[in-house]
């Protein structure tokens, strides 16, 4: 069974779409990217999930257990960090967070220490004195510091500084290696690419595909870019290319196909350069988003 579940789960908000029909299976011990652009509906999702709102149809479940009407125990065991962290501002760090574990039978004194000194975070200061940053980290311990088997995470690196995401990435694979579940909601999709196991797209609130990161790589297209001293044949274009774009003697394209063939056909072509490489994850992403 999936550690996390949802089958054909939809939320509208009044007649506003939020998600339609969205089914995913997560299992333990993945890291689970979650990718699409702002609006897409990955929040609406993982609110569902939380059971932070109701959903109109469909089922999602976690540990087995309903998420609507078990949303209690499941919250002992998950790990949560919104994409933006509201406190009171007249509070002590510290104090924040031995509020928030005191919702945990364990001590997490130590734990709460450990992860300030990786994230270089005050836990003297109060909330009204740190920048946005240091809110971030705030609510990356909060949500790390009872050791949840679940994490799950909305947008997590917003206001971290380069250096500080690379601290926070190996925290994460550090929990995942320890045995921890992911699901990790981006729009930057580097931080995808070098943190998850599988993806999925998620399109005006429909899933359009679920893979892992490598077969989405190595199964899908090559990055053709060339330019050429004659124009090229008429029957040059096929079926086998996609995002097809040429001006001035400079053409590129995505290519799915035999690459035999495709060499053959580029055997034909006065090149004064040729670049065959593998597309990145974001154009692999714009090409199902413009093709669906």
């Amino acid at each position: 069974m999936s550690i996390i579940e949802t089958k054909q789960l939809t939320k509208y908000y009044g007649k506003s779409r939020g998600i339609i029909e969205v089914d995913l299976a997560i299992e333990e011990g993945e890291i689970f990217g979650f990718i699409g652009p702002n609006g897409a509906g990955k929040s609406t999702t993982i609110r569902l999930l939380l059971s932070l709102i109701k959903p109109t149809s469909g089922k999602a479940s976690i540990f087995g257990l309903d998420c609507e009407h078990n949303y209690q125990k499941i919250h002992e065991e998950i790990g949560y960090l919104p994409s933006e962290v509201f406190y009171y501002d007249n509070m002590k760090v510290k104090d924040l967070l031995a509020y928030s574990a005191s919702f945990y039978k364990k001590d997490c004194k130590k734990r709460i220490v450990d992860l300030a000194k990786r994230l270089d975070l005050d836990l003297n200061k109060k909330i009204d004195d740190l920048s946005y940053g240091n809110k971030k980290k705030v609510g990356i311990i909060q949500g790390l510091l009872h050791s949840p088997k679940i994490i799950i995470l909305d947008e997590p690196t917003g206001g971290l500084d380069p250096l500080m995401q690379q601290t926070f990435f190996d925290i994460i694979q550090e929990e995942n290696k320890r045995g921890a579940t992911v699901l990790f909601s981006s729009h930057i999709l580097s931080e995808v690419q070098r943190l998850c196991h599988r993806i999925a797209i998620i399109k005006e609130g429909r899933i359009i595909r679920i893979d892992t990161i490598a077969s989405l790589k190595e199964n899908t297209y090559l990055k053709v870019e060339l330019d050429t001293s004659k124009p090229l044949p008429s029957n040059f274009k096929n079926e086998h290319m996609d995002n097809f774009q040429e001006k001035d003697g400079q053409i590129s394209f995505l290519y799915r196909g035999n690459v035999n063939e495709l060499l053959k056909q580029l055997s034909d072509l006065s090149l004064n350069r040729l670049s065959l490489t593998e597309p990145d994850l974001e154009e692999i992403f714009l090409h199902y988003y413009e093709k669906e």
